[in-house]
């Protein structure tokens, strides 16, 4: 599924660069707010949902070469943490919703687990 689909049908908030993300595509999630948990489990590619919003997101988000981060519950990043985001290309989203809701919808549009 591409990137641009999920934002639309959840009517999530871009906080990083735009990009194409018709041309961006996972069909993987994993949430999770601990971070030793994200990076021995979620997919590579894949769609990462959290309320995190520290520095340290970004570097797991570079590590496995995810798709995207959904950060959840109005938790919003320093500017300084979006900019370490657009050095390293990684897309963060967000969206005033709760985790579970995030997680679910994403769930109904056919992102699975790897």
């Amino acid at each position: 599924m591409n990137l641009q689909t999920i934002i639309d049908q959840l009517e999530l908030n871009v906080l990083t660069e735009k990009k194409n993300f018709l041309s961006i595509n996972s069909d993987f999630g994993y949430t999770s707010d601990l971070l030793s948990c994200v990076m021995a489990g979620a997919p590579h590619g894949g769609i990462w949902i959290t309320l995190q919003a520290h520095a340290n997101i970004i570097a797991i988000a570079h590590l496995l070469d995810l798709a995207a981060i959904i950060i959840t519950e109005d938790a919003i990043p320093d500017p300084a943490v979006i900019a370490k985001a657009n050095e390293e290309g990684i897309t963060i989203l967000a969206t005033p919703q709760p985790t579970f809701w995030a997680v679910g919808k994403l769930w109904e549009l056919g992102l699975r687990d790897s």
